[in-house]
Formats: structure tokens, C-alpha cells, sequence
């Protein structure tokens, strides 16, 4: 079994185990939809149920997990949602990212910004933009349909194919901002698989007549893309043979903000299916 097999390299690393321990009931609480069986938890942690219940009594006696005695089950306590929303108040990621993209910026003349998926939406968190360049609609705080966007697609072209469905399961999931875009899962589909073949997404006058855009993803420390970094640019601002090269220097950027946060690409081990 994987997550055994998982479980196994983390015992022989140094450090505290029962620390490490601690913290792996914590993130299989998080990825459940709802409160969960300490059976369940010991068998996908590959631990024995003594140690389970000895984790989740000192989890308990910390607040950061409950017990349903009703329903025989833990959920996250009041301190996990402590822990989040102390997450959102200092908002490491944008904070890491500003310079990142401040250095991009610098290099490639044209305005950045770093977006995150929120539902069927990408939420614009941190703008950079380029000296004498004009306001645009991805200002911080600004939602915009993810599948028009190039950071929206960065991101949901890493994303499990189960995951993307359930996002877009019919026609009316599909909103059109200047009748350009995908209007079908398949006709998404095609433009993610093109994202994964040459490692970043582009739209051309989807988002904003007269401008387009070039994104990549930034990964967590599962792999899983976490925001997408866009340059937007006029569309007749920039020679098509110039395009991939800044493709690359924004690739370079996104690298270097997934190891800030800690994570790494999926790519460096193939592609995502």
C-alpha cells in the first residue's frame, strides 16, 4: 500500500516522530470531507489503533480535534480553524510572491500578477505592474472565470481530471466574458492538454480585447498547483517568436516561488495525467 509504503520512509527520517505522527493525522483529517473513524485513520496511516488513539487524545487535549462520541468519529477542532485563518491573515503566499514578481517584472517589461482558484474562479491576490503600463482587470481582490484566463488554466491543468469535471460538469458552468473561450469540458479539456505539453497557458483577448497573457503554475509541497503567475501584455506589443522566451523567464519565476513555499513540480517526475 502507498501511503504505508509513505509511512515507512517517514519513521526512518530524524526528528520527532510523534510529531511527524501528529501532524500526518492532521493532514488525512484535512483531505476528508467530514469528520472520520480513528480506524480509518490508523489503516490509511498505517498505524497501529493504540497509537492512533493516543495521537488523537493529545490532537483533542490541544484543540485541534474534536470527538463526535454520537457518531463515533474526529473532526477538526477549533484550533485547526485557528491555524487556518491565522494563514489567511498573513498571507505568506503573496507576501513570498511580491518579490518574485517584482524581479519578473523588472525583466520582462510588462506587467504580473499571481492568481488562486477559488471554485470555477481565479481570485487575483498580488499585482506587479510595470512602469508606465495601463491598469488592468486583474487587479488585487478581482475574480474572473478560470477557464478564461491564463493563470485559471495554469492551475486546472494540473488538476486531477475528476477534480476539473466537477468544476465544469455541464454547459452552464462556461461564462464568457467577450464571446471567446471554451464553452465545453472538451473544448477545455483540448486547451489543458496543450498547457501540459509546452508547460504554460496563454489566452489572447478573452479576458480584455487588445491584451493577452502567459501563465505557469507554482506547486505546493504535494505537487498540486496552488496559484497560477501570469505576464499580461498588449497583444501587438509582442513579436509571436518572442513569446516563448518569455514563457521561459516566467517558468523560472514560478520555480523559484514553488521553492519558496516549499513545494515541487510534478513535471520534474512527468507529467500529470
Amino acid at each position: 500500500m502507498a501511503c504505508g509504503a509513505d509511512n515507512g520512509r517517514r519513521k526512518t527520517r530524524g526528528g520527532v516522530p510523534a510529531a511527524r505522527q501528529a501532524l500526518a493525522v492532521l493532514q488525512a483529517m484535512a483531505r476528508q470531507p467530514g469528520p472520520v473513524p480513528a480506524a480509518a485513520l490508523a489503516r490509511d496511516l498505517d498505524l497501529p489503533r493504540s497509537t492512533m488513539y493516543h495521537l488523537l487524545t493529545e490532537l483533542m487535549a490541544a484543540g485541534f480535534v474534536v470527538h463526535l462520541p454520537e457518531e463515533r468519529r474526529y473532526g477538526l477542532g477549533v484550533g485547526a480553524f485557528e491555524l487556518g485563518t491565522a494563514y489567511l491573515r498573513q498571507e505568506p503566499l503573496a507576501r513570498l510572491a511580491r518579490p518574485v514578481l517584482g524581479r519578473l517584472v523588472d525583466s520582462v517589461g510588462h506587467s504580473a500578477h499571481l492568481a488562486v482558484l477559488h471554485g470555477r474562479e481565479v481570485l487575483y491576490v498580488v499585482e506587479e505592474r510595470a512602469p508606465g503600463r495601463p491598469s488592468l482587470v486583474t487587479d488585487v481582490g478581482v475574480r474572473l472565470p478560470a477557464q478564461l484566463t491564463a493563470s485559471g488554466r495554469a492551475v486546472l491543468a494540473d488538476l486531477p481530471a475528476t477534480h476539473v469535471r466537477a468544476l465544469f460538469p455541464d454547459a452552464g458552468a462556461f461564462v464568457e466574458r467577450h464571446g471567446g473561450g471554451p464553452s465545453s469540458l472538451s473544448a477545455l479539456r483540448r486547451i489543458l492538454s496543450q498547457v501540459r505539453q509546452t508547460g504554460y497557458a496563454t489566452e489572447d483577448g478573452e479576458v480584455t480585447p487588445g491584451f493577452a497573457s502567459v501563465a505557469t503554475a507554482v506547486y505546493d509541497h504535494s505537487g498540486l498547483p496552488v496559484a497560477g503567475v501570469a505576464v499580461t501584455y498588449p497583444s501587438d506589443g509582442l513579436d509571436p517568436a518572442d513569446r516563448h522566451p518569455l514563457a521561459l523567464r516566467l517558468i523560472r519565476a514560478a520555480a523559484e516561488l514553488t521553492r519558496r513555499i516549499g513545494g515541487h513540480s510534478p513535471r520534474a517526475g512527468g507529467q500529470r495525467t
